[in-house]
């Protein structure tokens, strides 16, 4: 089982496979007691008093071992491997930028919450990221037909949907929550896709320090001069 773990691990692409990774062990971290999941959640006013981790930690914890966590993190592997592995295929940079963007706005919302009172804001925001990712997949990959549990097919689209409605059933309630990476996701697919497509324009641009980071020069071909 381990030499199959450690395989699937190996082929994950970088972003996907250094983000479960984080995932995986804050959560065994908490299992075993050696981090303290009172020090993770997000907390704006602890945020002010200088506990600035909470801004990343809070995005690695999916809850405690167990069906709520492995559905997570099925999920978020899958399609985050497909989207890295295909229409960001060769830009590890950009699609390290929609995390980063998806990642500041739900940030944002979630401080509106905090500062207005308008609702409760959630103290982890990584099953919203997980639902941004998801969705960004699926939207282009509009003609790919899924089956759930056999039961029906449906357009790729739609299972961002189908996804919150199975947690509906199981947790015996909706979550305001999970719509939210929904929408930060349909705004980063609007900006990036749907947007430029209408306008010719981009009006998100991954910083120039990312893709030197991330994305390997283009070969230069070497001229020989005789």
């Amino acid at each position: 089982m381990f030499p199959l773990l450690e395989d699937l691990w190996k082929n994950l692409p970088v972003v996907t496979k250094w983000y479960t990774t984080a995932c995986v062990l804050t959560t065994l971290a908490v299992f075993l007691d050696l981090v303290n999941i009172l020090d993770l959640y997000l907390n704006f006013e602890l945020v002010g008093r200088g506990q600035v981790w909470r801004l990343f930690t809070n995005f690695f914890f999916y809850g405690k071992f167990g069906l709520g966590f492995i559905f997570h993190m099925v999920f978020l592997v899958r399609h985050s491997q497909l989207s890295e592995e295909n229409s960001f295929r060769g830009r590890t940079a950009d699609y390290l930028f929609m995390w980063i963007f998806g990642a500041s706005i739900l940030l944002f919302i979630d401080f509106m919450f905090w500062y207005t009172q308008i609702a409760a804001n959630p103290l982890f925001l990584g099953p919203s990221l997980a639902f941004m990712v998801v969705y960004v997949w699926a939207r282009r990959n509009p003609q790919v037909r899924m089956s759930f549990l056999g039961l029906f097919t449906f357009n790729a689209p739609y299972l961002p949907w189908v996804i919150l409605g199975l947690e509906v059933l199981i947790d015996q309630g909706g979550s305001i929550f999970d719509v939210m990476g929904i929408a930060v996701g349909h705004l980063y697919y609007f900006l990036e896709d749907i947007y430029p497509r209408n306008t010719g324009r981009r009006f998100l641009k991954t910083p120039s320090i990312l893709k030197q980071i991330f994305d390997a020069p283009p070969d230069v071909p070497i001229e020989v001069h005789q």
